[in-house]
């Protein structure tokens, strides 16, 4: 059978998602957790999108095959007795076989939460980006606007990127504020290699005054990583999960989020 698990997971302590020889990411600790608790040599899993070190996971989706038969429940309670206690199995389904984790995916969802404050974060840690400088919504607002739609995204591509096309469908980019903590949410058909924390350098860079809002445009046409801002720190990046079509019968709510912005 083909079993779809919901993952929320804390990124800072790890290398980022994909399995690496140290052992030491989301996914490696996923499938030694999984094995130990199916009692079998390995499993695989496949997850919908691939996040950075140092970036968290709220709505992660994974799919793997097995022929171990087990309660839903089971492999939510027993993998997360195997799991460090910053990552968590939040869901399982049983799912056709023509279900896949990333392909069948529609879109993407992520938020960056933003610490504006004189003094660096210490609880939140981690947790949050930080800025110490005042930031205008309104120009960063309008500077947001330019990025709406279909583009060809190479000004906020990694070199690393492996990506076929730079061009994607950014649908929605939303800035808000509550107290001195931002949160802007992006949401697209998919994401380039670092592509949200590039945007965010930028975004931050017209907040702050140092670049106009038309500016966001000439750096999308440029296609020049060369002309865009530094990349922002990993650390208030939160992946949401994607998005499926009905059909497939997956929870589409995310763990709660009431605790930041």
């Amino acid at each position: 059978m083909r079993i779809a698990l919901g993952i929320s997971y804390l990124g800072s302590a790890y290398q980022g998602w994909q399995s690496q020889p140290s052992g030491q990411t989301v996914q490696d600790h996923l499938e030694r957790a999984l094995a130990q608790f199916a009692d079998v040599p390995a499993i695989s899993t496949l997850c919908a999108g691939r996040t950075d070190a140092g970036v968290h996971g709220l709505g992660q989706v994974v799919h793997f095959d097995t022929d171990i038969n087990r309660a839903m429940h089971a492999w939510v309670r027993g993998s997360n007795r195997y799991l460090p206690a910053d990552i968590a199995v939040q869901w399982a389904r049983e799912v056709p076989a023509a279900f896949h984790a990333r392909a069948s995916a529609t879109a993407r969802r992520y938020a960056y939460v933003l610490l504006e404050s004189a003094v660096r974060p210490s609880l939140e840690t981690g947790r949050v980006g930080w800025v110490f400088r005042p930031l205008d919504q309104a120009a960063m607002q309008a500077a947001a606007a330019h990025l709406i739609g279909e583009h060809d995204f190479t000004s906020f591509r990694a070199a690393q990127c492996q990506a076929i096309t730079p061009v994607k469908h950014l649908q929605r980019l939303e800035i808000r504020r509550r107290g001195a903590y931002w949160r802007l949410d992006f949401e697209a058909n998919a994401f380039l290699h670092h592509m949200i924390r590039n945007l965010m350098g930028c975004l931050v860079a017209v907040g702050q005054g140092l670049r106009p809002p038309d500016w966001m445009a000439d750096v999308l046409a440029a296609r020049s990583r060369a002309v865009a801002a530094p990349t922002f720190a990993p650390d208030g990046l939160y992946f949401l999960g994607p998005v499926y079509a009905a059909h497939w019968g997956l929870p589409v709510e995310v763990p709660s989020f009431d605790w930041l912005p």
